[in-house]
Order: C-alpha cells, then structure tokens, then sequence
C-alpha cells in the first residue's frame, strides 16, 4: 500500500472549491465585513427538517435533526432582518452575479438563460431559515492540465453559512456576519485520476478565481475533495484547505478505504473532515438531492445574451497571465507578490500606460506610501486612500512634462497627503545648483571618511525637493575623487 497504483485502484475524484465574492450580501444589502466586536443582541432557534422537491426528507437533514440541538445567533447593527429570516430576500446582488458569470466564462462554462433559484436544506443551525439559497448560473466547462482537461459540472452562486462561535454539545452558537455572503461554487467533473492532478486543478482555478474580484484571506476560500476508489463508495472530504498537505490528506484516505476493503468491510458513503495531520474523521452521512426545493420569494432567474456579451469584453487576466507581464516589465519576483497581496496590480498597469517606469511605479505605490505614514505619523490605509489613481497619474504626467524630477515624487505625494492641491504640491522654487555644491562640499568636510551612500543620505535630507538624486550623487563623488580643495 506504500506505492498506489491509482490506475489500478480506478482511482476518480472531483472538487468542489466555495470562494466568496467582495461585495455586499447577496439577497440583502448588508456589509459583507466580519465583526470582532461583541454582538449587539442574541436569539435563539430550534431547526426541523422538512420534505424537499421530491417529497422525501434528506438523510443527511435527518442526522442533523436527531440531535435537537439549540442554536443561537449573534448579530449586530450590519445584520437585518433577511439574516434573521424575518423578511423575504431581496432581489439577487447584481454586482455578484457578474462576477460568478465572469468565473464562468473563464472556466469555458455554458450560462443558463434562465435559472431557479432554489432552497437547499441545512440545518446543523449555520442557516437561521434551515435552509441556503442557491443558483445554478453554469455547466459543461472545463480547465486544461498538464494530463488534460477536466470537465467543470457546474458553477452556482449561494449565500455563505453563519460562522461558529462555540460548540456544545446540546447548542451552538453562531455569528451571523457571514450569513448571506456571496459565494460561487465551483464543481469538477471527476475526471481527476492522481492526487496530484487533483492539486494542479485546485491550483488552477484559484488562479482563475483571484482575477476576478473575490475576498481574500484565511476563510474565503474552502475545498472540497469527493473520490472514490474499486470497490468503494464516494466519500466527500472537507475543508482541504492546506495545500502542503492536499495530495497526503488524498493519500491517506485512500489508504483508509483500501484497508476497509482488505478486511472484507464495506466503504461507506459519507462526508468526512479533513484534520491538520491529512487524516479525515466522520462528519455526517452524504446528502442527496432530497434536500433541494424552489426558493418562492424570488422569481426566475434571466441572464441576457446581452450581459454575457458585455461580460466577454471585459473578463479579466488571469494572475498568472499578470505575473509574466510584470516581469517582462522588470519587476522582481518580491515586488509582483506584494504587489498581489496588495491587491495594486491594476493601478500599477494603469499608471505604466501615464509613464512607462516599472520600478518608479512600483516604489510609488508600494514604497513610497508606506514611508510617508512612518513620517507624518498617519495611519497606512489613511495615507493610500488620499493617494488615488487619479493622484498618482497627476503626478506622473507632471514628470513626463518636466514639472518636476523623478527626485521630487516623493514629496510631492507627501504634500498632497498633507492636503495641498494638486498644483501646489508640484511647485519647488528654482535653486542655484552651485550653491547647493557648496553645501554638500560643507557636509563632506564636517563629516570626514562616510561612504557615498551616508553623504547621499545627508545631501537629501538637507535639500530634499531641491536636487535630484543622480546630481547629488555625481557632486559627492567629484568632492571625495578631490574634485575641490
């Protein structure tokens, strides 16, 4: 069992991989912000299963059900009365829907013309209502890999879970902050033949998803992985997150089915949790399709041909698509990444198209920003909210005209931070550069045997806005060669 052979094993699986979306709730208007203040008020619910479209109660509802558990939710004033499931929802968010249509397209997917939106019923208490919203918006895609490609079931749009709190064993108390937020929902084929084919998906299309405009940080994103093997039944795991450990926490579930099969035992099918260590411990029995009804507050779904059109024309590129761009451009590998955490990629190729500088541009808007808080003593966020697109294309076309030097930006922003206009903050009155020679010359000899680097320090803390880097640098290094005496 050390060595799987997984063509042997008729090893298949597929992903199923939630992202959440950065926008506001999905059938309300409330802020999609997690709160980590205390919560404003309490209620309390018990859930009970009900009939889905089919007539049947889902098994997996039923599980839930048997352990009467309480729930209690906790909200605050960004928490309305659709989170409460005391009013029907809103018309669907529209910002949303573009955005898991933009998803889809990326992923080669077919959109529905018209669509349902339909309830799926979960009540382990992480919906006040007992159920979730969810739209089928997409089908028959695929991704290719390294081995082919993998075909995308589907992808829906759906309201994401309130968060736990604590857990009981008689009640679990809920946060409702998260309830409600966008989230698209991705489903593969289960085309998937090794692990590591599996990883290369995972991989893939989190790729596809961080060009769109999606959350960021530890839990937007949740995979999922379903496989089975001869022999046995699907098993679905959740919550593979690390991907360290994403091809071992696979392997090691095979594993487990194949020693349940050795000892003559049989697979059951169920949904199982993903632990730290790669292994996988019993959650809940696999859901069925009992558990799916129509939502009645909201009406059809219809996507235009026309919206997907737009949509078309304006799909974003893919990070890695990015990445290679930047670095044809001259960026090194540690600015691109701070550049995506920062999420600044698009106004950096915005400003490159004003004044075609990488490495100015780059020290603009990652560098510079954060050394003129540390100077005033302002907040970063502070700071970046000042210095807009708009701002920064100001100043570079004001040293594409020569208005002012590359030396002079800095404090430029800086001035512009501290509320000057536009106008005022460009103006440097014209000084005489040999006077200036003969300051740097003072500093030279009042400070004997520093490097040129520690002169360059000096000289541009004194004369800040008035010299240029490159021309002070060219008189401090005619004094130290003995250029005056």
């Amino acid at each position: 069992m050390s060595e799987l052979d997984y063509q042997k094993l008729k090893f298949k699986a597929g992903l199923e991989i939630h992202q959440q979306l950065d926008t506001h709730k999905l059938f309300c208007s409330c802020p999609s912000v997690l709160r980590k203040d205390e919560p404003e008020f309490e209620i309390k619910r018990k859930l009970h299963a009900v009939a889905g479209e089919s007539g049947e109660i889902d098994v997996a509802a039923q599980h839930e059900a048997s352990k009467d558990k309480e729930f209690i939710y906790q909200g605050y004033d960004t928490t309305c009365l659709v989170e409460l499931d005391e009013e029907p929802p809103h018309q669907i968010n529209q910002e949303a829907l573009d955005i898991a249509l933009q998803i889809a397209l990326l992923l080669n997917c077919k959109i529905f013309p018209i669509t349902q939106i339909m309830r799926k019923t979960v009540i382990d208490g992480s919906n006040t209502s007992g159920f979730q919203r969810t739209v089928l918006i997409a089908y028959d895609g695929y991704v290719e890999t390294s081995s082919g490609k993998i075909g995308i079931e589907s992808v829906a749009l759906e309201e994401d879970a309130a968060r736990i709190i604590s857990k009981e064993s008689s009640r679990t108390i809920y946060r409702l902050d998260r309830l409600g937020i966008p989230l698209v929902e991705i489903t593969t084929s289960p085309d998937i033949k090794t692990p590591e084919q599996a990883k290369e998906v995972a991989l893939h299309i989190g790729d596809i998803l961080r060009s769109c405009k999606v959350k960021r940080g530890l839990g937007t994103i949740r995979q999922d992985v379903n496989l089975s093997i001869l022999d046995g039944s699907r098993v679905e795991i959740k919550g593979v997150q690390d991907m360290k450990i994403f091809v071992k926490t696979i392997e090691k579930e095979v594993k487990r089915q194949l020693e349940i099969i050795e000892k003559g035992g049989k697979v059951e099918k169920e949904v199982r949790n993903a632990l730290p260590d790669a292994t996988t411990e019993f959650l809940r029995p696999m859901p069925g399709a009992a558990r799916m009804y129509p939502e009645t507050d909201l009406p059809l779904l219809r996507i235009s041909r026309e919206r997907i059109n737009k949509l078309k024309k304006s799909l974003p590129k893919l990070r890695s698509e990015i990445e290679k761009e930047l670095k044809k451009k001259g960026l090194n590998s540690e600015m691109i990444q701070i550049m995506f955490k920062e999420n600044k990629t698009n106004l950096f190729l915005n400003l490159i198209k004003v004044y075609d500088s990488p490495v100015l541009i780059g020290k603009m808007i990652l560098l510079y920003p954060k050394e003129i808080a540390k100077h005033l003593k302002k907040s970063l966020d502070d700071v970046e909210k000042t210095l807009d697109e708009e701002k920064y294309s100001f100043v570079l076309e004001s040293l594409r005209n020569k208005k002012i030097e590359e030396s002079q930006i800095k404090e430029v922003l800086e001035r512009i931070v501290k509320g000057a206009s536009l106008e005022e903050a460009i103006k440097f009155e014209k000084v005489d550069l040999s006077e200036i020679e003969e300051e740097i010359f003072k500093i030279i000899k009042s400070k004997p045997g520093l490097s040129p680097n520690a002169y360059m320090g000096l000289v541009m803390k004194q004369f800040r806005g008035k010299i240029d880097g490159k021309s002070a640098m060219e008189i401090i290094q005619k004094f130290l060669k003995g250029g005056k005496k």
